[in-house]
């Protein structure tokens, strides 16, 4: 009784708060539910008949989980938090929102992973990668490792553990654990020629040597030995081979698996979406899909907003793509560069709690690709100045870079300098993203997701 009572407040508060326009109503709902009952969030994970999915990553969780729900929604009742809440209260929002759920599927913040693992207590848990980012939040990579390693220790001996083998960090939380599935790719005719200067896990978990790699795909995720034979990428129970990377539309690759191989085929470009979808697969192989199932969900699957989503905006499209560390940015300069250099460019920095107030980063990003081909480009946000410099010291000529921190001014510069029917790619950091969201939504171009803008207000609002 007491519990019904709970839920049916936290939920008119969310009705209150979306009428009220003033956000919020996606997380508000969570935070005082945890608030007044600090053990409703554990009751209502009990009561899913399927029990729960965790997926944590710094890059790619929101795709990754997106592309999970899309693969099993049609065969079980989901509580997802599609918004992409994803600290504890946005879990508990989620949870109170659906109604009948068989099935938790929750995207999960690198920090919150210890404490949503232990109110919620999974049957599975996709562990994608780590990468340098947020340090002023995060610490270093090994920190946060250590901590998923205890969370995961904590956790029955049949919880799932579903781990990228080609982050040697990540493959290590797996060791000498029996319930494992290891996933990553496995084609070198995609590998790059070297490791990245801004690789973070090179070393050997075990002796500290230089990994040796016979192919580095993203960052530090690839095929890796150490010399000294005290660790090695362990064998993939899933894996994507003969991968073909088609421009900025698609990417497909045959998808291997211990139920066997399917060619699958998905509607975004770049290697770290391969990977996004071959982590999709693992865990949606582990909750039962089948392999058709699988296949047919991923061709579905669309853009997560902010990943290489694209907006039509008259007769321009902007096409945005989410940059918040090294790796990632990287990644998608490669991505867009590899697809037809662009001429013109929106790269947008700010420096909230959301973004990492370190803005340093930036000198790890290897933009020189991009300027190379740029004949125009705009830098926005509230750290525009610093964008600045970065490109002028990547080479840029200042008489090709427009200055405009206000970020839909930003937007309306680089609008502007595009030609009839060209697409704009704008490269925003999280915040700078969700706000340029705001401005397209409030104009009547996107649906004016609520979610989206309230998790925002969240990050934001704890800065201040």
């Amino acid at each position: 009784m007491r519990l019904r009572l709970e839920i049916g407040l936290a939920r008119l508060a969310g009705r209150l708060s979306r009428l009220a326009a003033r956000g919020g109503g996606t997380t508000l709902p969570g935070k005082l539910l945890v608030a007044v009952d600090p053990g409703a969030l554990a009751t209502l994970a009990e009561r899913l008949q399927h029990g729960a999915a965790l997926v944590s990553a710094t890059n790619g969780k929101t795709t990754t989980a997106a592309m999970t729900a899309e693969i099993l929604g049609r065969r079980v009742r989901l509580a997802h938090n599609r918004a992409g809440a994803n600290l504890v209260s946005g879990v508990a929002s989620a949870l109170l929102d659906a109604d009948g759920a068989e099935l938790g599927l929750f995207e999960v913040d690198e920090a919150a992973f210890p404490e949503v693992a232990r109110r919620v207590r999974p049957r599975v848990v996709t562990l994608g990668n780590l990468f340098r980012d947020q340090l002023d939040r995060y610490g270093e990579l090994e920190l946060v490792a250590e901590r998923w390693r205890h969370a995961l220790a904590s956790l029955p001996a049949d919880t799932v553990a579903v781990v990228n083998a080609d982050d040697p960090l990540v493959a290590g939380l797996a060791r000498g654990r029996g319930a494992a599935l290891r996933f990553g790719l496995d084609d070198p005719s995609v590998a790059r020629e070297r490791l990245p200067h801004a690789a973070d896990s090179k070393y050997c978990v075990s002796c500290g040597t230089p990994y040796e790699y016979e192919a580095a795909y993203v960052g530090h995720l690839g095929a890796y030995r150490c010399p000294r034979g005290d660790d090695e990428r362990p064998p993939l129970d899933v894996a994507a081979r003969s991968i073909s990377l088609e421009g900025l539309e698609r990417s497909s690759f045959d998808l291997v698996t211990p139920q066997g191989t399917r060619r699958v085929t998905v509607g975004l470009p770049g290697l770290y979406n391969v990977y996004n979808a071959v982590a999709a697969a693992a865990l949606s192989l582990t909750l039962g899909a089948t392999l058709d199932e699988v296949a047919e969900g991923l061709a579905r699957f669309r853009a997560a907003f902010g990943r290489f989503e694209r907006i039509a905006v008259g007769d321009r499209t902007v096409l945005m793509l989410l940059v918040k560390n090294p790796a990632g940015a990287n990644e998608a300069i490669r991505t867009l560069v590899d697809g037809g250099p662009p001429a013109l460019a929106l790269v947008a920095l700010n420096d909230e709690i959301a973004d990492g107030r370190d803005v340093s980063w930036i000198w790890d990003v290897d933009f020189e690709p991009l300027a190379a081909s740029l004949e125009r480009l705009v830098v926005s946000g509230s750290r525009a100045q610093e964008l600045a410099l970065r490109f002028k010291y990547g080479g840029l000529e200042l008489d090709r870079l427009d200055v405009v921190p206000d970020l839909e001014a930003g937007l309306d510069r680089a609008l502007k300098l595009a030609p009839p029917g060209s697409t704009v790619p704008v490269l925003p950091t999280y915040t700078a993203m969700l706000a340029l969201r705001r401005v397209v939504a409030d104009r009547g171009l996107v649906r004016p997701y609520w979610e989206r803008e309230e998790r925002f207000d969240e990050l934001v609002g704890r800065a201040r």
